[in-house]
């Protein structure tokens, strides 16, 4: 099998207006990976050390969230930020003739895969969520370090390099990890004047995002939880939380790990996915 690249794995389709570009690899079984909401996000820059493992065993489907990535940049009112992604991807997987698929999210990614479970319970398999975006706290300040600079990066003077650094260096436990490279990479996405135009409208605000820690209870489907113990975007408490409400969850805690489970240790990521995946 060739490798896997950015570039042949890329296709882009229109449903329901809306601009949607993913990535495709593999056979068998269904896996859609969904992205984080930090800024210059997309499904490849989350993901790209996973999809050739993970697609040796399952069709797996990277979908670049609306408003992140390739995919368009919708402008709508009435409807939350999950709702809208989710149905963006229940279009998707209907036009790619899948019934039903286990769903991987990060972080906004694990949000809407908690909100897809919740509204389309017959199309969702297994969920593996590393940790999702939910609202509540008991013991850590909040909001946390990293939904500050997340929820602050186009307030002001708006995006600059010195800000995307400082984001991403919440997101990990190694320093290191944060090169120049990737900072400079994650700003041009972000800076992109219709990027920045969406997100003005429609991300910055932290109640644009339903308050799913209250309807936990509704998501039966056998959840594993991936969660960075060094976690400063989402804290390690919330996980406790959820493990606690959600009906069939387990978790698994990552040590020297921050929020980017699937980056930092991509090996112990992908074992972990096909482990439960697999299993009956």
């Amino acid at each position: 099998m060739s490798e896997l690249t950015e570039a042949n794995t890329s296709k882009f389709v229109e449903l329901d207006g809306l601009k949607i570009h993913y990535h495709e690899a593999g056979k068998g079984p269904a896996v859609v990976l969904l992205h984080g909401g930090g800024p210059g996000a997309s499904s490849w820059s989350n993901f790209k050390g996973n999809i050739a493992e993970l697609s040796k065993k399952y069709r797996v489907i990277m979908m670049d969230q609306p408003g992140f990535g390739k995919s368009g940049r919708p402008i709508y009112e009435g409807e939350k930020l999950g709702a809208f992604a989710a149905r963006a991807l229940r279009n998707l997987l209907k036009h790619l003739g899948v019934e039903k698929a286990h769903l991987i999210g990060n972080s906004m990614g694990g949000h809407v895969s908690m909100k897809f479970a919740i509204d389309y319970p017959e199309a969702t398999g297994k969920l593996v969520l590393m940790a999702p975006a939910i609202q509540v706290t008991f013991l850590t300040p909040a909001p946390s370090e990293g939904s500050k600079h997340l929820f602050g990066y186009y307030r002001g003077a708006g995006p600059s390099p010195d800000k995307m650094r400082a984001f991403l260096n919440t997101l990990v436990y190694n320093q290191a990890m944060v090169t120049d490279e990737l900072v400079k990479q994650r700003y041009e996405i972000s800076a992109e004047p219709s990027t920045v135009e969406w997100t003005q409208k429609m991300f910055s605000n932290p109640g644009r995002f339903e308050e799913l820690w209250r309807e936990l209870d509704k998501v039966p489907q056998k959840t594993l939880l991936l969660w960075g113990r060094d976690d400063r975007v989402t804290p390690l408490e919330r996980a406790l939380f959820m493990v606690q409400q959600m009906p069939n969850a387990e978790l698994h805690v990552v040590s020297k790990c921050g929020h980017w489970v699937m980056i930092e240790h991509p090996e112990l990521f992908n074992r972990l996915c096909l482990e439960f995946l697999d299993r009956e």
